[in-house]
C-alpha cells in the first residue's frame, strides 16, 4: 500500500518503460510532483541516470534538491534531458544534517524511460494489425508501447489488445495480431539513434467519420486518440495512418480526399501542431466478388490517398499493390513487415531530411498517341525501369465518351514510361485508371527499388 512507504514517493511524472517527446532541441523534460514520508525535516532529491550505467546523464542531472515543502508535497522538474536512453529515475529523501547523501531515506524509482519520438498509431484493421502467419519481429529495447490500458511496456505484438483497456471504445471484437509498426520503429531507430514510442489508438472497421471532429456521428476514436495523446504527454511527432476500407462505397468514397483534408486539419488544430507528420497508406487490394460499385469505390479512395500529399504539406503516402494478404483484405505478417520498412523509409525522407528514396512511381503524365489508338503514361520517381513480372496483366482502365475502350496489350518502354495499346480509336475525352478496382490485375513497379506504382483514378488523356 503507498501509504506503508517512507520516503519520496511520486505520485505524478514519468511511468516506467516511458518515450518523451523530445522537443526541436533535442531534448526532453519531466515534471515530477509527489509526497514526503518521514519523522524529521529534509529535502527531497531527485537525479537521472543512465540505466546500464548508473550513471548521471549529465552534472545538471545529478541529485538536486527539489522543491519540498512543510506540508509533506514535493514537486521537481528536469529539463535538457538528452535524447536517448534508457534512463533510469530516482528519488530519495534526504533528512537536515546528513552530509553524506547515500545514507538518505529511500525514494521511488522509474526504470527504462528514454526521450525520442513518439508516433500514434491510427486507422482500421490494417492498423490494429491483423496479419497473420509467423514473423520474425522480435520486442527490442527502446521501442516501447503506450497500451489500451494506458500504461507503458515494452512494444509486443499484438498491439491493439485490449487487457486492462481504459478505453473500450476501441476494443476489439477478437484478438489482432501482426501489424506493421514494430518493424517501422525498429528502422526508425536504428537511423535516428534514439529511442521510439508508439501510441495505440486503432479499430478494425473504423470509418473515416469517427476520427474526422468536422462529419456528423460519433467521434469517439478522435476523442479518445487525442486523450492518449494528453496522457504521454501532448505532443508527438506524427500519425501513422492506414484506414479507408470502411469509406470505399458511393457516399463515401467521392469524398473521402475532402474529408480527410479535414480531419488532419483537426488534429492539428487540436493539438497545436500545424506541422504534425502524417503517414498515410494507400488501400491494398482485397479479395471479393467483381463489383462495378466496389471497384470505383476502391479507386476513388486510392485516388485520394494519391492526392492528398500533393495538396496538404507534411503528409506522405505509400504503396501496397505487392504486399501479400493473410485472408480477404488483411495484409499478412510478411506483407506488414515490408511495409513498416515502406514507412520508415517515409519518414526518414520526408519528415527527418534523411537521404531515403521513399516515393512510389506516379504518374505525371497520360498522352494520346497520334493514330488515338494508343496511350503514353509516363511516370516520376522511377530510378530504373517500370516493368511488371507479369507482362500479361493489364491492371489499367480506358474510358471515352462512348464507353470503356478494351486493352489490347501493355508496353513497357524501359523507362519511366508504359504504352497502352487499345483496340479501337479514343473517341473524344478519355480517361486511365491505374490499379483499378478493389482487386486489380499486378501492377507495374520500378524495378530496381522493388517499390509499386500508387494507384490513380479518372486521369484525363491530353
Amino acid at each position: 500500500m503507498p501509504d506503508s512507504q517512507v520516503g519520496a514517493v511520486i505520485e505524478t511524472g514519468a511511468d516506467h518503460w516511458q518515450i518523451l517527446q523530445r522537443n526541436a532541441e533535442g531534448s526532453g523534460a519531466i515534471e515530477l510532483a509527489g509526497r514526503w514520508v518521514a519523522e524529521t525535516r529534509g529535502r527531497v532529491e531527485v537525479r537521472l541516470v543512465t540505466e546500464d550505467t548508473g550513471v548521471a546523464v549529465s552534472r545538471a542531472l545529478d541529485w538536486h534538491a527539489a522543491d519540498t515543502r512543510p506540508d509533506h508535497t514535493w514537486a521537481a522538474t528536469l529539463d535538457a534531458i538528452p535524447a536517448g536512453g534508457l534512463y533510469r529515475l530516482e528519488t530519495r529523501f534526504n533528512p537536515e544534517g546528513n552530509l553524506a547523501g547515500e545514507w538518505s531515506t529511500r525514494g521511488d524509482m522509474r526504470h527504462f524511460l528514454g526521450v525520442g519520438d513518439l508516433w500514434v498509431l491510427a486507422g482500421q484493421s490494417n492498423s490494429a494489425g491483423y496479419g497473420r502467419g509467423p514473423y520474425a519481429d522480435p520486442p527490442e529495447l527502446g521501442i516501447h508501447l503506450f497500451r489500451n490500458s494506458e500504461t507503458w511496456g515494452l512494444a509486443t505484438h499484438p498491439m491493439n489488445e485490449s487487457t486492462d483497456t481504459r478505453h473500450p471504445v476501441n476494443r476489439e471484437g477478437g484478438n489482432p495480431a501482426h501489424s506493421p509498426y514494430l518493424h517501422f520503429a525498429r528502422v526508425l531507430k536504428q537511423a535516428l539513434g534514439c529511442p521510439i514510442g508508439l501510441v495505440q489508438t486503432s479499430l478494425g472497421g473504423s470509418p473515416l467519420s469517427a476520427w474526422n471532429p468536422t462529419e456528423p456521428g460519433d467521434h469517439g476514436l478522435y476523442e479518445n486518440m487525442l486523450h492518449c495523446i494528453e496522457r504521454v504527454g501532448g505532443r508527438v511527432r506524427g500519425v501513422l495512418w492506414y484506414q479507408g476500407e470502411s469509406d470505399t462505397g458511393p457516399q463515401q468514397a467521392p469524398t473521402y480526399e475532402q474529408r480527410f483534408i479535414a480531419a488532419v486539419a483537426a488534429w492539428r488544430e487540436a493539438l497545436r501542431d500545424p506541422g504534425l507528420a502524417v503517414i498515410t497508406v494507400q488501400l491494398n487490394r482485397v479479395y471479393q466478388p467483381p463489383s462495378e460499385e466496389a471497384d470505383r469505390g476502391w479507386s476513388q479512395v486510392r485516388e485520394a490517398q494519391r492526392q492528398v500529399p500533393e495538396k496538404l504539406d507534411g503528409v506522405a503516402v505509400v504503396p501496397t499493390f505487392d504486399l501479400p494478404l493473410a485472408d480477404g483484405i488483411h495484409t499478412s505478417a510478411a506483407g506488414n513487415l515490408l511495409l513498416g520498412e515502406r514507412m520508415a523509409q517515409a519518414a526518414l525522407g520526408a519528415f527527418y531530411g534523411r537521404p531515403a528514396d521513399y516515393l512510389a512511381p506516379d504518374l505525371r503524365s497520360a498522352t494520346r498517341t497520334r493514330d488515338a489508338l494508343g496511350i503514353e503514361l509516363a511516370f516520376d520517381n522511377v530510378r530504373s525501369r517500370m516493368e511488371c513480372n507479369d507482362p500479361q496483366a493489364i491492371a489499367f482502365r480506358v474510358e471515352d465518351s462512348t464507353g470503356e475502350v478494351t486493352i489490347e496489350k501493355v508496353s513497357y518502354r524501359g523507362d519511366n514510361r508504359v504504352a497502352l495499346v487499345l483496340r479501337r480509336p479514343l473517341a473524344g475525352q478519355a480517361v486511365v485508371h491505374g490499379g483499378y478496382g478493389a482487386n486489380p490485375p499486378l501492377v507495374p513497379m520500378d524495378v530496381e527499388r522493388f517499390l509499386p506504382m500508387l494507384g490513380f483514378y479518372r486521369v484525363r488523356v491530353e
